[in-house]
């Protein structure tokens, strides 16, 4: 989040995105391809992960965050990304039918309360709502993608999934931004580090990562792992971008990062003791 508002305050934010998924994409397939993986014996679930993950994830989720992160601070965007676990668990126990503990039930309130008072604080001080709501639409881009992504690692291939999924949120905003921006770009040395960091790290390290830990050990428990977001998040803004941190973000973000882990802990398997001998 920090690395993308020190591009999106200099470059327009949907070009800029679609020349980091090209890159991204394009170096990972030619990764792929030298692991000996390929996309012609991808199965039908792997493709459509291809297509959804691209179009959420990629084109939906990020573009309307790069894009909102023109007018609202690095942290309060992943403070906002950090409520994509609950929106997770809600959309699997409404639509999926997946069952959800009274815990599980607990935590996402907290999360909700915790929301409730960081936008009350941050509205009342200023903050763009249009832009909230863009991130807030972009978590449930992305809450949407990490369900249906179940099961698209089974196959292998992984790598070639996270590189042709890059290339079709290249394809989309490629043909998306001429429409809305203007290419009109500050160029610094800031820009360019943070550019090639988005490219290499979240572009393909993190993606990759993300989704092998999907496949291995479920969407609402991987998800849960974004509890740590919004700390980072707000921690690493205000280091490097000198955003100021209230009272009201610290409460919101611990009930957040409370309502997240209780979802997580309702979706532990028990633990089942021996028989006493």
């Amino acid at each position: 989040f920090t690395s993308t508002r020190m591009i999106v305050t200099e470059a327009p934010p949907l070009m800029a995105l679609a020349l980091r998924f090209a890159l991204s994409g394009a170096v990972g397939v030619a990764i792929a391809l030298a692991m000996g993986q390929t996309w012609r014996t991808l199965t039908r679930a792997q493709w459509r992960a291809v297509i959804v993950l691209g179009l959420c994830q990629n084109a939906l989720y990020l573009g309307l965050n790069w894009t909102a992160m023109q007018w609202i601070e690095a942290g309060l965007a992943s403070i906002i990304a950090a409520t994509m676990p609950l929106m997770v668990a809600a959309l699997g126990w409404s639509l999926m039918g997946e069952r959800l503990r009274p815990l599980g039930v607990a935590g996402m309130v907290l999360g909700v309360i915790g929301v409730a008072i960081i936008m009350g604080a941050r509205l009342q001080g200023g903050s763009d709502l249009t832009g909230i709501l863009m991130c807030f639409v972009a978590a449930l881009a992305l809450a949407v993608a990490t369900l249906t992504v179940r099961g698209a690692s089974g196959g292998g291939n992984v790598m070639m999934i996270v590189g042709l999924q890059m290339l079709v949120g290249a394809l989309t905003l490629g043909v998306l931004a001429p429409l809305v921006e203007d290419w009109s770009v500050t160029w610094s040395p800031r820009l360019v580090v943070a550019f090639l960091y988005t490219v290499i790290v979240p572009g393909l390290l993190a993606t990759w990562v993300w989704f092998l830990l999907v496949g291995r050990i479920g969407a609402v428990r991987a998800a849960t792992f974004h509890f740590l977001t919004p700390f980072f998040g707000v921690a690493v803004a205000a280091l490097f971008l000198g955003e100021d941190l209230g009272l009201g973000d610290v409460i919101g973000v611990g009930i957040i990062m409370a309502g997240i882990l209780a979802v997580q802990l309702s979706k532990a398997p028990p633990v089942r003791r021996p028989p006493p001998s």
